[in-house]
């Protein structure tokens, strides 16, 4: 079994498991598939730094938020796989 190469982001950065990153935007059908306020809420991760959570199987890195709506009580959160055009290692 050989290993995957560990990601790296838009200037060839090597990302690992609690590295932290900058979201520099969002691309994929995924996101436009999302409702409208979903995609308020995941647009606004753009800009705001994360702490990778781990690199899945085929080598992405993941990141993830959660938004707490305590006027309405409710809560949700998305985990995102990140390509290298997307992040920036801070």
């Amino acid at each position: 079994m050989s290993l995957k190469p560990l990601p790296k982001d838009r200037l060839g950065n090597e990302v690992l498991v609690g590295s932290r990153v900058r979201l520099l935007k969002l691309s994929g059908n995924w996101f436009q598939q999302l409702p409208s306020d979903e995609k308020l809420c995941v647009s606004s991760m753009i800009g705001e730094i994360f702490e990778v959570e781990e690199i899945d199987e085929y080598g992405s890195p993941w990141i993830s938020k959660d938004w707490h709506h305590e006027h309405e009580g409710t809560c949700f959160g998305h985990s995102i796989a990140l390509d290298a055009q997307e992040m920036e290692l801070v």
